[in-house]
C-alpha cells in the first residue's frame, strides 16, 4: 500500500503548496481536493490520509464534511485538521471524535505535523494486522465512545446505520460486528438477516449490543443465535475482556 495523502482545501494556496512539497519530503505522495463532493468521491479512495486545511469559508462546506465523515467510518480512517480555532469548531460539529486525528492551529509548526503524519502513517500498517472489528450503531456519541476504548487494540470501522454496514462489507472485512439490536429504518435483527443472506458475510461473527436486559427481551437476542450479547451498560475493561476471550476462543477453535 502507498503513503498516500489527500489535502482538502477551498484553494491550492502557497501554504498548501508547501505542505505538499513537505509531505514529498518524508515520502507521502500527496494530492489535492476542493472540498466538493465530486472532487472528493474521485480522489479520496485510494488514501491512507485525509488533511483539511480549512478556511473562513468552512461553514459553506458541509456537504464535503458529511461526506468525509461518512468516508472516514467506512474506510476505518482518520483525518488531521489544520486551521484556526473557530473553524475546528465548525468542524467538529459534523465528524465525531474517532474521526479526527488531531487539530494543528495555524500558523503551522511543521515539524510536528510532518512527525504526527509519520506517526500515523506506521500506525496504519501495523494496524492492517489487527483483528477488525465493525461498530453498527445509530447513536453516534456511543459508537463514538466504543471506538475510542477498542481503536487502540483493532481496527475499528463505523456505520450509523443498517444499510451503510451493508455497503461497508461489500468493500471491508470484518472479523466481529457490534451490532445495535435496535435502530430505526433498519433494525439490528433485519441487519443481522442480511448479513447471513450473503454468502461472503454470512460466517462473520455478530454480537449484540442491547441496552434492555429484561428477560424477554434476552430471549428475543438470543433466538437469532448471535455469538453474544452485550448490554450497552457495560464498562471499557468488560467490552476489552469480552473482545479477547472471543478472539482468543476463537484462536483456539482453528488449532
Amino acid at each position: 500500500m502507498g503513503r498516500n495523502a489527500l489535502i482538502v482545501s477551498t484553494a491550492e494556496t502557497f501554504s498548501v503548496r508547501g505542505l505538499e512539497m513537505k509531505l514529498k519530503g518524508i515520502d507521502v505522495n500527496p494530492s489535492y481536493a476542493v472540498p466538493k463532493i465530486s472532487d472528493l468521491e474521485v480522489k479520496c479512495p485510494g488514501t491512507e490520509l485525509l488533511i483539511l486545511y480549512t478556511d473562513e469559508s468552512i461553514d459553506d462546506a458541509a456537504e464535503a464534511l458529511v461526506y468525509i465523515k461518512d468516508f472516514c467510518i467506512a474506510h476505518d480512517e482518520q483525518i488531521i485538521v489544520i486551521g484556526a480555532k473557530a473553524e475546528y469548531e465548525t468542524v467538529v460539529q459534523f465528524l465525531p471524535s474517532g474521526c479526527i486525528r488531531s487539530f494543528f492551529e495555524r500558523p503551522l509548526e511543521m515539524e510536528k505535523f510532518l512527525d504526527e503524519v509519520e506517526k500515523y502513517l506506521s500506525e496504519v500498517s501495523a494496524h492492517e494486522r489487527r483483528k477488525s472489528v465493525l461498530i453498527v450503531d445509530d447513536d453516534v456519541s456511543y459508537m463514538s465512545m466504543i471506538f475510542d476504548w477498542l481503536k487502540d487494540t483493532y481496527r475499528v470501522a463505523m456505520a450509523n446505520s443498517g444499510m451503510q454496514a451493508i455497503t461497508w462489507l461489500a468493500k471491508n472485512h470484518a472479523d466481529l460486528i457490534l451490532l445495535d439490536y435496535e435502530m430505526p429504518i433498519t433494525s439490528g435483527p433485519q441487519v443481522l438477516e442480511m448479513i447471513r443472506s450473503e454468502a461472503q458475510t454470512s460466517e462473520i461473527p455478530v454480537m449484540f449490543l442491547t441496552g434492555r436486559n429484561d428477560k424477554n427481551s434476552i430471549m428475543r437476542v438470543l433466538a437469532l443465535k448471535p455469538a453474544d450479547y452485550l448490554l450497552k451498560t457495560i464498562d471499557k475493561k468488560g467490552l476489552r475482556d469480552k473482545l479477547e476471550e472471543f478472539f482468543l476462543a476463537q484462536t483456539a477453535k482453528k488449532i
